[in-house]
C-alpha cells in the first residue's frame, strides 16, 4: 500500500521499485546488491500480520528486524540514506497524552517488538542517515485496510459493532507517501519522526465517518470495547504520536485525519463501495 504510494508520489523520478517477489530482504546479499548504486532507500517491506507474529515471532523479526539491519548495513557501505517506516505497536498503548518521538518504548505484541529490533539497528548502523518513520493506523487505495472494509461492510450489514476504547490517527498512506519523500529530499536531521495524521479519534469514530463520507446514516455504526473482539495480540488502548519532530526537518505536522479522508474517499471509497 505505502511502497505503491511512494513509487506515485516519485512519478517523474529515478526509481527501483523492488516488491517481495524481487527482493527478499532477510537476504543480506540479495540487499547488498539491490543497495548498491541508489541514493535513498524508503523500506516499507514489512511483517504485518499483527496476530500471526504472536506465534511467529522469530518469522516476523526476520522480515521486521533483521531486514532493516541488513538495510541499514548495505546503506552504510554504499553511502546511501534509509527511512524505515515503523509503527505506534513499538509503545505500550497505555499513555494518555501523545508519544513524543523520544518517549520510551515498551511493546506488548510480538509485532511490536520485531519493529523496535528494526528500528534499532537503524539508528544504531546510520545514526547521520537513518530515519525512523513511525505511522499507524494506515489505510489507502492499494491492499486491505480499515477504512475500505467498513465500506464493503456498509453495503452488506444493517448496523456494525465497532470499538470505541482504542483511540489513535487514521493516517492516509498518500499523505504519508508525500511525507516520505518531503522527509528524503529535505536534508533533515537523522532520527525518529512521527508520521500520522493530525488529531484523533476510535475505530467507532472513523467508522461512523467513512459513512458519513459514503452518504450513509452513521447511526448504524454502533459502539463497542475491545474485549467483545478478543485477539492473540495486545491492541494499543492509545496510539496517539505527538508531531514535534516536524520542527527539526522544517516541515508542518500532517493534515488533520478527518480532512485527509474527505480527500481520499473519491478513490479510497469508491474503490471499495462502487455504488457510492
Amino acid at each position: 500500500m505505502l511502497g505503491r504510494d511512494v513509487v506515485t508520489v516519485l512519478h517523474d523520478a529515478d526509481v527501483t521499485a523492488l516488491g517481495r517477489a524481487e527482493l527478499d530482504v532477510t537476504d543480506a546479499d540479495a540487499v547488498d546488491h539491490a543497495v548498491r548504486g541508489h541514493d535513498v532507500v524508503v523500506n516499507a517491506a514489512a511483517w504485518t500480520d499483527v496476530d500471526g507474529a504472536e506465534s511467529a515471532e522469530a518469522a516476523a523479526t526476520a522480515v521486521n528486524g533483521d531486514g532493516p539491519a541488513h538495510l541499514a548495513a548495505a546503506c552504510a557501505r554504499h553511502g546511501a540514506r534509509l527511512v524505515q517506516i515503523s509503527t505506534d505497536y513499538v509503545f505500550d498503548g497505555a499513555a494518555t497524552a501523545p508519544y513524543a518521538e523520544d518517549a520510551p518504548t515498551g511493546p506488548r505484541s510480538a509485532y511490536g517488538r520485531s519493529k523496535l529490533a528494526g528500528e534499532r539497528a537503524v539508528l544504531a548502523t546510520l545514526p547521520d542517515t537513518g530515519y525512523v518513520v513511525r505511522t499507524a493506523w494506515l489505510y489507502g487505495e492499494h491492499g486491505g485496510n480499515f477504512v475500505a472494509t467498513m465500506a464493503r461492510l456498509a453495503a452488506a450489514r444493517d448496523t456494525l459493532d465497532v470499538v470505541d476504547d482504542q483511540r489513535g490517527q487514521p493516517t492516509w498512506s498518500l499523505d504519508l507517501a508525500r511525507r516520505v519523500v518531503e522527509l528524503a529530499t529535505a536534508d533533515a536531521p537523522a532520527g525518529v519522526y512521527h508520521a500520522t495524521n493530525s488529531g484523533e479519534t476510535t475505530w467507532f469514530g472513523l467508522a461512523r465517518a467513512v459513512f458519513t463520507q459514503l452518504g450513509l446514516d452513521p447511526e448504524r455504526v454502533r459502539p463497542t470495547t475491545t474485549d467483545t473482539f478478543p485477539r492473540p495480540a495486545p491492541r494499543p488502548a492509545y496510539s496517539v504520536l505527538g508531531h514535534r519532530g516536524w520542527d527539526r526537518a522544517g516541515l508542518a505536522p500532517m493534515r488533520r485525519w478527518d480532512e485527509a479522508l474527505a480527500a481520499a474517499a473519491p478513490v479510497v471509497l469508491a474503490k471499495a463501495f462502487p455504488n457510492s
